[in-house]
Parts: structure tokens; C-alpha cells; sequence
């Protein structure tokens, strides 16, 4: 019998019903409809496609949306000044920089100088210094994603071993301090974590961002164990995907039409007849990102609008 699917696009189709509620509710009040301004620098293709999906969940749900477009392979400080304007701007609630932004631009720099309210993927030192208080402020997306996955599917928490394969600000970081505020215990792996597949077996809760494609097998996971898989890779191999689904999957079958197919950081044909519940790539952790996006949007208005957050 194969692990339980935990089907993010199930609850992010949740979460955007409530985050839909919630501006319909600052409209009732005579409140401004949120805005959120996405700043997309350089000529990404994966991000542009990113933005584009980000643009168009903002209307799904109400969400006034912005897009600043700077084109060109070079940044030469274009984001930075951006972001200092949008700041001053009492229309906006939410600013996002897509990144990666081009290699010239200070990323850290332009993170830094976001305004902390309007930061809706929580990566201000000013946000993240609440999420290590377990204060009140807005959290990054995917981690808060998969913590409301974990929650809507009646995955417990509490008392569990989590462990976090990855240490990036963006996923690992973030994700170890909420499963830690939820009262797990968290180990949080990386690169240069000795005997990785024994310690990843210890854990109840094991989630995977380490951005190599099916990278996490069945000697990494225990019997039962909740597997949150946050990679997202695109096969080119028809071997490749045979590996990964199996020769008469209908993902070899697509790839050999020519379809697109993808994976995650975690090994699907391995590791769902061990694991007790898996998040499925696509469809997994990916929809549950944009949706608290969505949220984080709308909270930032309703303080921006003298109203107390809800989360």
C-alpha cells in the first residue's frame, strides 16, 4: 500500500476561500482592496512564469495586483530604487522581489531595504527576528505553506522528531523554527551533515529542500513517516523518468510525447511504499507558496489598515 497523498491543492484552494472572505470583509468595512507590487528583475523565464501564476491567484481572490517589470539581463541598482519608492507608496501593502535577481544586483541589500510590513515573504531581518521570537509578523511562504499542510491534513506535530533537510533562508531556516514553535524537536540537515540517510531515518516528520532531484530514497525515510518533498526539477530523460515513476508510468509516457514532466527533491517510486504520507510534485507544496502569499498580502493590508492580523 502506498503512502497517503497530502494534496496541497486542497488546502490552498482553502486557504484562498478564506483569504477571498477576508478582503471581501475590508471591502464591507469601506476599506481599500489590498494591492500587492511584484518587482521581477531580469529575464529569468522560470520567474517570469512564477509571476505570471502569482498575478493571476491575486485576482482569483480580489487582490489588486502590480507588476514592475525591469527588463534586461543587468540591474545596476534598478531593484533597489524600486523598492525604496514602492515603500513610500500608501497604496501598496505588499511588496515581492522575485528572485533570483541578476548577478550584479545585492540581493541582500535590496532585501534588507524592504519596508517589514509590506514584506510578504517574510525575509527582513525585522520578520525573521519575530519568527525566531515566535512574535506576531509575516512568515516566509513555502514554510508556512507546508506547516498549514501538515496542520489541514491532521498530520500531529507536537511531540514528533522533525527533521529539515536544508538550511536556506528562504525554506530551511524558517521551516525549523516553525516546526519548533509547533513543539516538535527539529534537527535541521545540510551538505555537510555526516550519515545523513541514518539521521533522516529517526524522523516522524522529514521535509526535503535540498535541491537535488529525487535525491531522498527509502534508506533516508522511516516506516510511516510524513514526507513534505519542496524540490520541483524538470526531467529531460526518458531513462530519468523511468527511474523515478517506473516503465509504465504515465510521466515516461508524457516525457516520451514530449510533455513537460517534473520531480521533486524526493524519490517517488521509492519512497511511497515506505513513507505513511507524501506531498506529490506537482502539486504539493507549490500551490500552498502562492496561497500564503496570497494571505500574507492580505494581512499585511489589515494592518496597514489598523486591523488587528489573523492568522
Amino acid at each position: 500500500m502506498g503512502a497517503r497523498v497530502l494534496d496541497g491543492e486542497v488546502v490552498a484552494h482553502a486557504i484562498r476561500q478564506e483569504v477571498a472572505a477576508g478582503v471581501a470583509d475590508l471591502l464591507a468595512r469601506g476599506k481599500p482592496r489590498p494591492r500587492l507590487v511584484v518587482v521581477l528583475s531580469g529575464e529569468n523565464l522560470a520567474s517570469q512564469v512564477y509571476v505570471r501564476n502569482k498575478i493571476k491567484a491575486c485576482e482569483q481572490v480580489g487582490i489588486d495586483s502590480e507588476l514592475v517589470r525591469l527588463e534586461g539581463n543587468l540591474d545596476g541598482g534598478r531593484t533597489l530604487s524600486t523598492v525604496q519608492s514602492l515603500n513610500d507608496r500608501s497604496d501598496v501593502d505588499g511588496i515581492l522581489v522575485q528572485l533570483p535577481l541578476p548577478e550584479d544586483a545585492d540581493e541582500t541589500r535590496v532585501l534588507h531595504a524592504l519596508d517589514p510590513g509590506k514584506d510578504v515573504d517574510g525575509l527582513h531581518p525585522e520578520n525573521v527576528g519575530k519568527l525566531v521570537e515566535g512574535a506576531q509578523g509575516l512568515r516566509p511562504c513555502t514554510p508556512s505553506g507546508i506547516m498549514e499542510l501538515l496542520q489541514r491534513s491532521g498530520i500531529a506535530v507536537e511531540g514528533t522528531h522533525a527533521l529539515v533537510v536544508g538550511r536556506s533562508n528562504i525554506v530551511g531556516k524558517p521551516m525549523s523554527m516553525l516546526l519548533l514553535h509547533a513543539n516538535a524537536t527539529v534537527t535541521i540537515c545540510h551538505s555537510r551533515t555526516r550519515d545523513l540517510p541514518h539521521l533522516a531515518r529517526s524522523a516522524e516528520i522529514l521535509v526535503v529542500a535540498v535541491g537535488k532531484p529525487a535525491f531522498v530514497t527509502e534508506e533516508f525515510v522511516k516506516p510511516g513517516a510524513t514526507v513534505v518533498d519542496v524540490g520541483i526539477h524538470r526531467i529531460v530523460s526518458p531513462g530519468q523518468a523511468e527511474d523515478f515513476f517506473g516503465a509504465g508510468s504515465r510521466q515516461l509516457a508524457a516525457l516520451k510525447s514530449g510533455r513537460s514532466v517534473l520531480v521533486g527533491d524526493v524519490h517517488p517510486r521509492r519512497v511511497k511504499p515506505r513513507a505513511g504520507a507524501l506531498s506529490p510534485v506537482p502539486g504539493g507544496v507549490g500551490p500552498l507558496t502562492i496561497a500564503c502569499l496570497l494571505k500574507n498580502t492580505l494581512q499585511a493590508a489589515r494592518v496597514h489598515r489598523g486591523l488587528p492580523a489573523q492568522r
